[in-house]
């Protein structure tokens, strides 16, 4: 945090210099803000930080009944986001943060600051929510917290849900496209330059002329790659569930995003549903992902084995459908009648996968018996990122 970036002092006080004393006693201040006054005085710049942070954090204090005293660090009225002329409005907050914090910070503290604290008058300034640094994380949390934030407030929202959302699917459109577009052709060279279609064999046979002799190592200099067959007639209903609740907050983000990119490709005919103890189907917003975040409401309880059975009434060819399910599989309703209904559609000839995960999370937590019950009976079980899903796909509908 600006000048505060020197290495830490030694674990022995007594030989510390008196720059290091300086250093630790300023820290020490950053910890204990407000109540370090005034043994412990500040610098205009850590002053301007200590104000920045306490004006997401103080938050914490208030929540818990505490009173804040007029500390450095900001008054009472200061800690309720009052109106008085000492408040910093939130945009004038989040122009100093971005001045004073580094840019891993600065996102901690705005993802704090939205969906932490309830600093949602974020959301009514059209300048913070234009440089609100976007991510999946941001939005998956605005997702959990929608139902919570005022109505005059849906703009500010709907518009920071279409920036993290338009981030979203420049990352994903090229890599889903690609895997979907076809398989590599080894006879074929092409232009482009994707790992994915990397041909090791025609790059060591056209470099066999620049190897040092000396060394044995080959310097490579022309790197081959290989074209794609294009698929035609594809035929594939791909039908998409979604379970609505709190903790799926990411994969809801990406299915809709990837239902879009999907729906976009020829020959592939999507459908997309979100359910918790109901199934919405929202095919008709396939095209708007940020319509159907709008729309959807994470919470409330799952029945997995009726959106299942919602799925099977909209099978009509079963051998050349895939049915998706994205869910932590900690079901709600009958985990004998789930297990039937994705016996009945594997029987049929549909290829139905389970998703634990459609996001860059790391560790995944779900329902391992049930997963392993619906695996049993032909569900395919895993976690995937959405380029992942896609070269599934691509497998899957050769």
């Amino acid at each position: 945090m600006g000048a505060m970036t020197s290495s830490a002092p030694s674990n022995r006080p007594g030989s510390w210099t008196g720059t290091e004393r300086e250093l630790a006693a300023r820290r020490w201040r950053m910890v204990l803000g407000r109540y370090a006054e005034p043994a412990l005085p500040r610098s205009q710049q850590d002053a301007e930080l200590d104000e920045a942070l306490g004006y997401v954090y103080d938050r914490e204090y208030t929540g818990r009944g505490h009173r804040l005293g007029r500390g450095g660090g900001g008054s009472d009225d200061q800690a309720r986001g009052g109106s008085g002329p000492s408040v910093l409005r939130a945009v004038d907050w989040l122009d100093g943060a971005r001045r004073l914090f580094p840019a891993s910070t600065l996102e901690r503290l705005e993802s704090d600051a939205l969906t932490r604290y309830g600093l949602t008058e974020l959301l009514a300034d059209p300048a913070a929510v234009d440089s609100i640094d976007t991510s999946a994380e941001l939005g998956a949390a605005l997702l959990r917290i929608k139902g919570r934030i005022p109505p005059r407030l849906s703009d500010g929202l709907r518009a920071l849900i279409s920036r993290v959302v338009a981030d979203i699917m420049e990352r994903l459109r090229r890599p889903v496209t690609t895997a979907l577009s076809g398989s590599r052709r080894r006879s074929s060279a092409s232009p482009h330059a994707l790992a994915r279609n990397f041909d090791w064999r025609r790059t060591i046979t056209a470099n066999l002329g620049n190897v040092d002799p000396e060394t044995g190592r080959m310097i490579v200099e022309d790197v081959r790659f290989m074209a794609r067959h294009r698929r035609r007639h594809l035929t594939w209903d791909v039908i998409i569930l979604v379970d609505q609740s709190a903790s799926m907050a990411s994969c809801l983000l990406h299915s809709a995003v990837m239902a879009s990119i999907l729906a976009g490709l020829p020959g592939l005919s999507v459908r997309l549903a979100v359910f918790d103890t109901t199934v919405v189907d929202l095919s008709h917003l396939v095209d708007d992902p940020v319509e159907v975040l709008m729309t959807s409401q994470l919470g409330g309880g799952t029945d997995i084995a009726n959106a299942v059975g919602y799925a099977a009434e909209a099978v009509s060819s079963p051998s050349r459908t895939i049915v998706t399910v994205i869910s932590d599989f900690q079901e709600g309703g009958s985990v004998s009648t789930l297990v039937k209904r994705v016996h009945d559609l594997v029987a049929q000839g549909v290829t139905v996968l389970g998703l634990a995960s459609l996001g860059d999370e790391g560790r995944v937590w779900y329902d391992h018996d049930v997963a392993e019950r619906l695996s049993e009976v032909g569900m395919r079980i895993a976690a995937m990122t959405p380029d992942r899903f896609a070269t599934w796909l691509a497998e899957a509908t050769a």
